[in-house]
């Protein structure tokens, strides 16, 4: 897997090698030690283990976010679309650092095959721009509802440019209500 620096530090955009031909194509999803040796040449600090693996499915419209963990349960996150499209967003949340309530958007999606390597200190969330859009999360420690949080999709100070042109977003009561970034429980340093 190829990875390629973003705007925000650690977060890195995943690109497989796809081998094709008269009968389809193949695709190493992931891969440990190469995964690591991506990270390593890109002078990014490697991740705990991966331990869970989560798969959700959207409607067009579905705005997921923006969630993260707290410790001692936070986790780092490398997501991919296997079915569909996504807007796929991380904003770092990480008090102190010089990209603090910045954010990075991508479209992932099935046909592009990227994934996104979010870290731990990175709020994450997604709109979905397909019905029936699949999407998988590896993550570095389990869900654990006491730890989790969320921050406001539409904050306005972190003015992510969300693609909803003519799309009234779905999104869940619980995101709804969630603090803006000024008044959440952050992760700690």
């Amino acid at each position: 897997m190829k990875l390629s620096a973003t705007s925000l530090p650690g977060v890195m955009v995943g690109e497989p090698a796809v081998f094709g031909d008269d009968r389809g194509w193949f695709m190493e999803s992931f891969h440990e030690a190469r995964f690591e040796a991506a990270l390593s040449a890109a002078g990014q600090p490697l991740p705990r283990r991966f331990v869970q693996d989560n798969h959700s499915c959207s409607k067009a419209g579905a705005l997921r976010g923006l969630h993260y963990q707290l410790a001692p349960h936070a986790q780092g996150k490398l997501v991919r679309v296997v079915q569909g499209s996504a807007w796929d967003v991380a904003v770092d949340i990480r008090e102190g650092s010089p990209h603090f309530g910045q954010w990075f958007g991508i479209e992932i999606s099935a046909a592009n095959r990227l994934q996104l390597w979010i870290p731990e200190g990175y709020a994450h969330g997604f709109l979905a721009l397909q019905d029936d859009t699949h999407f998988l999360y590896k993550t570095t420690d389990v869900y654990a509802r006491e730890c989790e949080r969320a921050i406001r999709w539409d904050d306005p100070t972190l003015a992510i440019a969300w693609p909803l042109a003519g799309i009234t977003p779905l999104v869940a009561a619980k995101d709804s209500a969630a603090p803006l970034l000024a008044q959440a429980e952050l992760p700690q340093r």
